[in-house]
């Protein structure tokens, strides 16, 4: 094994699980740095339970790269795989396990690279933004980049270290899920005229989301994305108790996932408005009680740098590729140039396509170029 390797080992067995702490992982990061005699610290959410992790690497001024991944993984629960998802597995050249692709393989490159950076002659600084809760809407590094010291840095470059199969991406989608929860007059199913259906008044919301996605489908595209226009869908509905009562309540759970031209407020404007001003007030002449009301999941804005911008000319110079493209995928990325300001673009080894499935893998040739590429970068930006 590799020293990426070894560290990708060590990751793995780690169920970092995005309901489960992470502080274990973290606590193994910290030591691998500080044997390195890199300090860190951690940020943690309000359970303390979870925490984001920051370090730099070189003299404490401003500018520098920073080094992006999150910590945390998808579920393992009903999947069947070939190997224990939680030690990582060799077969014909491919490390199977948990997180291998999303995204530990990038996070072992970097630390497996510490000890080189530490003997460059760095000009600017190298700070590494290791996060948690990334799975489940981008949640975690929110609390790292309101950080005094993540702040101050004034960080001219960031690379999010997402499964792209080492090509520069220029751009993801942004995205919000919400749950439009609706309640009603549960009747007798004989009396239903007189009683008030929850599940209609969710049907009624799930037809006018199908026009929505019909819209945005037709609107803005672009064509450096897979699928080049903003989406939107209906994952869940839930709703009512028995066969022979008029349903109390229903649930529409819906998400979309947006270009950085389309506006999401303006998406979300949308569909409340004919919540609140048609499929509630018809509600409300069966049953005045009736309620609608949104509960936000997740939000995430969408990203973009241009093709020509200098960072994205020396990532290429650096994988060896000329091309671009976008990922409808949401990252860090976009919260990286919201909030800092910092150009972004994602470059990891690994691909999307095995992540969040059984036997995801990193291909042991994808860590490699994974490796050269840090240690390029950190040379090409910070000496």
């Amino acid at each position: 094994m590799t020293r990426t390797e070894e560290i990708l080992r060590d990751l793995v067995a780690f169920d970092t699980t995005s309901a489960k702490s992470n502080l274990s992982l973290m606590g193994y990061v910290q030591a691998n740095l500080a044997d390195q005699g890199v300090a860190s610290r951690l940020v943690h959410d309000e359970t303390g339970q979870k925490a984001n992790l920051w370090a730099t690497i070189g003299p404490e001024t401003e500018g520098g790269l920073i080094l992006n991944g999150h910590t945390d993984c998808v579920p393992v629960e009903g999947e069947v795989w070939q190997s224990d998802p939680f030690t990582l597995t060799e077969r014909d050249g491919r490390l199977y396990g948990r997180g291998s692709a999303d995204m530990k393989g990038f996070l072992a490159s970097v630390l497996a690279a510490v000890p080189q950076i530490r003997q460059m002659d760095l000009q600017r600084p190298v700070h590494l933004a290791f996060s948690h809760d990334e799975e489940i809407g981008c949640i975690g590094v929110r609390s790292l980049l309101r950080d005094e010291a993540v702040i101050a840095a004034k960080a001219s470059a960031c690379i999010v270290g997402e499964p792209t199969l080492m090509q520069v991406v220029t751009g993801h989608k942004g995205g919000r899920a919400y749950r439009c929860h609706f309640t009603g007059r549960p009747v007798h199913s004989s009396l239903a005229p007189q009683g008030q259906n929850a599940i209609e008044s969710a049907a009624e919301l799930v037809i006018f989301l199908k026009q929505v996605a019909q819209e945005l489908a037709a609107g803005p595209q672009d064509a450096d994305f897979d699928l080049v226009h903003s989406t939107l869908s209906v994952g869940k509905i839930e709703g009512g108790t028995a066969i022979n009562i008029v349903p109390a309540s229903a649930t529409v759970t819906f998400e979309f996932r947006n270009l950085l031209e389309v506006d999401q407020e303006a998406i979300f404007a949308r569909i409340s408005a004919e919540v609140f001003n048609r499929i509630l007030p018809e509600a409300r002449q069966r049953f005045e009680g009736a309620t609608a009301s949104f509960e936000q999941i997740y939000e995430y804005p969408a990203h973009a740098i241009a093709p020509d911008a200098p960072l994205v000319t020396t990532m290429k110079r650096i994988v060896g590729r000329n091309d671009h493209s976008k990922v409808a995928f949401g990252a860090e990325a976009g919260l990286f140039l919201r909030e800092l300001g910092i150009p972004t673009v994602l470059c990891g080894p690994g691909s999307i396509a095995v992540a969040h499935r059984p036997d995801e893998y990193v291909e042991r040739s994808q860590l490699l170029a994974s490796d050269r590429m840090i240690i390029d970068a950190v040379r090409s930006l910070c000496t």
